[in-house]
């Protein structure tokens, strides 16, 4: 059984100490046939207003552009063979503004949290200013951590954004927001 949790305060040291152990995530996007693709990524994370926030450097493949064109919803999954997981339920957007480049940059850097994260400089010799980098906004409505030594699991979900019945800005059955604004069809 998992506990559920209103404020992502109360699973940061975890989460935090999971990815940057662990580093590498699985990011999951779907086709317009609904078929899923996984790729091995390394996405930077921080808190913003007492939530997780993400950030993927990335090529803008034609692959993972068509998938986030027609569904920005993603999955990144955490695993150790410790059995120590996270699963980070995210909207995912381009952002490449050179700001946020140079922002994203400096998250690789430092690395963040702390353990995660490299040197962009190897894909990227431009920079920041580099035209092949491009970066993603990760902005997550659930994630779950668990612990191995017990399977024990927390999860955080994301107040609503803009309605009053806790579900804004998620999928419903119909594959529709359930804020009333239509995910693109596939």
């Amino acid at each position: 059984m998992a506990t559920k949790v209103k404020s992502f305060t109360d699973i940061k040291d975890q989460f935090d100490a999971y990815i940057g152990d662990i580093v590498y995530a699985t990011m999951t996007t779907v086709d317009a046939e609904g078929r899923p693709r996984a790729r091995v990524l390394i996405p930077v994370w921080e808190t913003v207003d007492g939530r997780p926030l993400g950030w993927l450097a990335t090529y803008r493949t034609p692959v993972k552009a068509a998938h986030l064109a027609g569904n920005p919803h993603t999955t990144f999954s955490y695993w150790t063979p410790r059995q120590n997981a996270v699963s980070i339920d995210a909207v995912a957007a381009w952002d490449d503004d050179l700001e946020t480049r140079r922002r994203v940059w400096n998250l690789y850097r430092r690395t963040s949290p702390e353990g995660a994260g490299y040197d962009l400089g190897r894909f990227w010799r431009g920079g920041p200013e580099d035209p092949e980098l491009h970066v993603l906004r990760l902005e997550p409505w659930r994630v779950q951590v668990i612990r191995g030594t017990d399977l024990r699991s927390t999860i955080w979900r994301a107040e609503a954004l803009g309605g009053s019945n806790g579900r804004a800005g998620r999928p419903g059955p119909s594959g529709r927001l359930r804020a009333g604004r239509p995910t693109p069809r596939r």
